[in-house]
């Protein structure tokens, strides 16, 4: 028996990269999943070949940053996948620049993603949980919760929020029996550094990681899937994950 048959996870983000490689990690186990993002066409990809592989899903187009979407997703895997085991709070931007730059625009849409859109979710999956006495929400945050350095001063910030966030809502939900995970990944290999708008921080980034073998999705998926797998009266607090040659 696979380890997550009968439960259900939603995984925001699942478009691509982490959430794309967590969708079909978590399928893998036997769980029903709900994919969540802005680019249906992309979902819709990614449904079929889970349904290829005898799994069930169901594809849902959402933006996190709308309260009532995030909300309406969730009411709507209750409604057609009969409850909500699994949170995967995967959606997020990486909008690196220097703070004297001034991109006020992208400090916004960050804090809007990565924060609000995470909390959104959140909220409305605790309602379903506390209903089920049971649950497990797993929070992307990163490497750079931990520590900032020079262009990640913002998005540092809202990857902090994320663990500290974590970290109230685990110690808020004991007696409801929720688990809660934060996983910190490193250098992977995704589409995050594409929508780097500022040139010099691009290329750092970028350079930085040419310079190593970054992580694969699917390094980070299979983190996601152990902590979810463990019996209930285990909680994984916390796994930071980073490429074997980034300090």
């Amino acid at each position: 028996m696979a380890k997550l048959d009968g439960k259900v996870a939603v995984i925001t983000g699942a478009s691509s990269g982490i959430g794309e490689a967590t969708a079909e990690a978590l399928a893998a186990e036997g769980a029903s999943v709900a994919v969540a993002a802005r680019r249906k066409d992309r979902l819709e990809s990614l449904s079929q070949r889970i349904e290829g592989n005898g799994g069930r899903v169901l594809t849902v187009e959402c933006d996190v940053t709308d309260e009532g979407q995030a909300h309406d997703l969730i009411r709507q895997v209750e409604r057609e996948l009969g409850r909500v085991d699994i949170l995967v709070n995967n959606a997020g931007v990486m909008l690196l620049s220097r703070i004297d730059k001034s991109l006020s625009d992208e400090w916004r849409q960050m804090f809007d993603v990565n924060v609000l859109g995470l909390l959104y979710a959140t909220d409305a999956a605790l309602e379903v949980m506390k209903r089920q006495q049971s649950g497990h929400i797993v929070n992307i945050s990163s490497v750079a919760g931990r520590v900032t350095n020079p262009s990640s001063g913002v998005y540092s910030g809202t990857k902090f929020a994320v663990n500290a966030i974590s970290d109230g809502l685990r110690k808020e939900n004991v007696d409801d029996h929720l688990r809660v995970t934060v996983i910190e990944p490193g250098a992977v290999a995704t589409e995050l550094t594409e929508h780097i708008s500022d040139d010099e921080a691009k290329d750092a980034i970028e350079g930085m990681v040419n310079r190593m073998d970054p992580l694969q999705s699917e390094d980070v998926a299979n983190a996601i899937a152990y902590a979810v797998t463990q019996p209930a009266r285990v909680n994984v607090d916390e796994i930071l994950i980073k490429p074997t040659d980034q300090a």
